[in-house]
């Protein structure tokens, strides 16, 4: 998961380069999907035929349909977003991304919670804690402590500007994250009823860049803009083959053993990767601020880690649960391992 926030950090940076040269964000999204369609195709086929799994009634091909909807939207307007401010507010807005799915998986009992266990405890601290850094790092500069070859992007100038293209960029940003956290809950949903990750997400990009189709040929005209070239055309197949396609599919695998909220939970590490990658292969400038930032994103993530580490113990260890969780609703870590008997 962490490999998979590094990717998606460069991936997005190299977005905004193709981005820069002129190619459109609607198109962006229509290629993309459709190369992480056609990779999965033969994938999803191989993995029905080897494994035993139950028919795609039309329940699933709905909820699926639901996911390709959401997924479509948030990526429209993430993409949306990068193109009006960059791909470093968009790590640090997906910080919120732990705590609005922390709350649904609770609310869908996807996820347990007693604030008089020491596990439960640590989950709630470790998540404030590693959002509290990301924001460390977002608002506080502090004074240099490596100076970079050349000057930063800096991304606490814009947050504090009044550019108008900065605002829009960062309310489209966290109305994606929203919809991030929905497509969470919803393929958890789905690998309830249908575990295998391979053949949802090729429904799902399948359906994203349908609906992405649909939308560009509405909003662009120029028949130009279906020309794809250069940086924009080595983004476009990153993009599909890396992001699309190996990431989603990682996400609904991790979701499948650990649920929606530790998917969620390294969000938060890739403000903390951008502020690195910047350092190591741009030359930007170590503030104290970032280290510091870094340092509390740390200490709450391995918090939050610990936590579960606890609380898988605790169920491998046959401890009760209170009275107050229906027997039927019990954790997806339980439910997988009594599949897997």
């Amino acid at each position: 998961m962490v490999s998979m926030e590094c990717m998606n950090v460069g991936l997005n940076t190299l977005y905004k380069a193709a981005t820069l040269r002129g190619m459109s964000y609607h198109v962006f999204v229509v290629y993309a999907y459709a190369i992480a369609a056609l990779v999965l195709l033969p994938a999803a086929f191989i993995s029905r035929e080897s494994r035993t799994l139950p028919p795609l009634s039309r329940p699933v091909l709905a909820k699926i349909g639901l996911l390709g909807l959401i997924g479509s939207s948030s990526q429209i307007l993430g993409y949306t977003g990068i193109n009006f401010s960059s791909p470093t507010l968009a790590s640090a807005i997906s910080n919120l991304t732990p705590a609005f799915t922390f709350i649904l998986a609770i609310l869908f009992r996807m996820e347990f919670i007693s604030l008089k266990r020491r596990s439960s405890q640590a989950k709630v601290i470790g998540t404030i804690v590693s959002i509290s850094g990301a924001f460390v790092v977002t608002l506080y500069m502090g004074p240099p402590i490596i100076i970079g070859t050349k000057p930063s992007l800096s991304l606490h100038r814009n947050l504090h500007s009044s550019n108008m293209d900065w605002i829009i960029g960062g309310s489209l940003l966290t109305a994606e994250y929203i919809l991030v956290t929905m497509w969470y809950i919803v393929q958890a949903q789905i690998m309830k009823v249908y575990p295998d990750e391979l053949t949802v997400i090729f429904f799902y990009n399948l359906i994203v860049s349908f609906v992405a189709a649909t939308v560009a040929l509405i909003t662009e005209r120029d028949m130009n803009a279906w020309r794809v070239r250069d940086i924009g055309l080595v983004s476009v197949i990153c993009s599909g083959i890396f992001g699309s396609c190996l990431n989603n599919s990682v996400h609904a695998w991790a979701i499948r053993l650990k649920g929606p909220f530790y998917a969620a939970l390294f969000k938060p590490l890739s403000i903390a990767i951008a502020v690195a990658m910047g350092i190591f292969f741009l030359g930007d400038t170590l503030h104290l601020g970032s280290l510091i930032g870094v340092t509390i994103i740390s200490f709450g993530f391995y918090t939050v880690m610990w936590g579960k580490a606890k609380e898988q113990t605790m169920e491998e260890a046959g401890e009760s649960r209170p009275v107050s969780l229906p027997s039927e609703k019990v954790p997806l870590l339980q439910n997988y391992k009594a599949d897997e008997v």
